[in-house]
């Protein structure tokens, strides 16, 4: 047994365990989002408006802090190794994350959240570690593998977190998040290898150089951009939806259970067709597949305002399911693609940056629409940013789209 395992290349080792890490984080991550607005609603005698508020900050405090430090820890990453970055911030999250369920108001959650932002970046230092360790050639179908981890653990977390929520109440899921976390510290540490030479900050090229040097600068930065819009649609519904699931039920039932199964569908559908959407993109091309999906995203974020019962919204989001299969995969892979491995850290931190900043304007757009207008009206603004984003890489992927033949008579090109 030990021989077959010996034949296995150390990075494909690697990608088992962090793909189980990415799981066990994805679980810990969605396990409290479909109730956290209900939690709040414990917290103290809220208003509709104060309620959407406070579930806005909430969940855009996290990414404020996430967008600042990234690129921090990013360089520290590409300086001192990327396993020294899981530690990190998979302990500190389950420190921070078991303190949540210990709260007794609304100021002390946001505080938590805010220093859950400190010790982000698990999921993004695991993409660094495989894009550097991968063969170029494998980079985009192993990004892939590791991104399912992700999404099978944040289809669980919300069924999984709902159930408990409705049986022990939403304290108790704050504990046992944090306690998945602290799991996933030891199989870092223990189980994940990385043969890392550290860098003088002296020697590191700085980020200025590396942008300088890469073939298709547009394309980077383009998906930077684009993971920032695509962050902030899909999170601009996160802070109202169980409220929006609360109204569709009339205030009856097990709201914060349907909550987690309605939160869920999304990940049931990226899980089930996000390979077959890699391996197509491999014979057409990984952006093609990212405009396919801005364009059916659009489509299935406008019914969603106009739903009369929570099966209709279930179906819908089993949809938007479909179209994210098609945009964060693709992302990550035209980033592994185009980037060099010297620098993966810092840009697939600065991708996380973007991606937290996202974070944090989606909530804050959905608790203000909601809260000005209603809670149907934050499924059409959505609609209208997964449009811009749309035109948005369709300009920026221009350079990778135009045929072979153009590229090479052209001699801008050639360096």
């Amino acid at each position: 047994m030990a021989k077959r395992r010996g034949k296995l290349p150390e990075w494909q080792r690697n990608l088992r365990v962090l793909w189980f890490g990415n799981f066990m984080a994805g679980i810990g991550f969605s396990l409290i989002m479909p109730f956290m607005s209900l939690y709040i609603d414990t917290l103290g005698d809220f208003n509709r408006t104060e309620l959407s508020f406070w579930s806005g900050l909430t969940f855009a405090a996290t990414f404020l802090v996430t967008a600042v430090v990234s690129p921090i820890w990013g360089r520290l990453a590409d300086e001192r190794g990327r396993k020294l970055m899981l530690l990190r911030a998979s302990l500190g999250m389950a420190i921070v994350i078991a303190c949540m369920g210990l709260v007794t108001n609304v100021y002390q959650l946001v505080l938590l959240r805010l220093l859950q932002g400190v010790f982000a970046g698990y999921i993004s230092n695991a993409n660094a570690l495989i894009a550097t360790t991968a063969p170029r050639e494998q980079s985009g179908q192993a990004l892939g593998t590791l991104t399912t981890g992700n999404v099978s653990g944040t289809l669980l977390g919300p069924l999984v977190g709902g159930a408990i929520a409705e049986v022990v109440g939403y304290r108790v899921t704050f504990f046992v998040t944090g306690g998945l976390l602290l799991l996933v510290f030891f199989l870092s540490l223990f189980m994940v290898h990385e043969h890392f030479t550290p860098i003088k900050r002296a020697d590191a090229v700085p980020m200025k150089r590396v942008f300088h040097e890469l073939k298709y600068p547009h394309v980077i930065i383009g998906m930077f951009v684009t993971t920032m819009f695509i962050q902030a649609s899909n999170n601009s519904i996160s802070p109202i939806l169980s409220l929006y699931v609360r109204q569709l039920m009339g205030g009856h039932g097990g709201i914060a259970f349907i909550s987690g199964i309605i939160a869920s569908l999304p990940g049931v559908a990226t899980l089930l067709v996000a390979p077959r959407f890699g391996r197509l993109g491999d014979r057409i091309g990984t952006e093609k597949i990212l405009l396919i999906g801005l364009a059916f995203a659009v489509l299935v974020y406008i019914p969603q305002a106009f739903v009369t019962n929570v099966w209709q919204l279930g179906f819908l989001r089993f949809l938007v399911g479909i179209a994210d299969a098609a945009l964060i995969p693709q992302v990550q892979t035209l980033l592994a693609k185009y980037s060099p491995h010297y620098a993966a850290g810092r840009i697939f931190s600065y991708n996380q940056s973007f991606q937290a900043t996202g974070n944090v304007a989606g909530p804050l757009i959905g608790s203000t629409i909601s809260g000005a207008f209603s809670y149907s009206a934050v499924f059409l603004s959505t609609s209208l940013l997964v449009l811009g984003n749309l035109v948005w890489v369709n300009f920026s992927t221009q350079e990778i789209r135009q045929p072979q033949t153009e590229k090479k008579t052209d001699p801008t090109r050639d360096e």
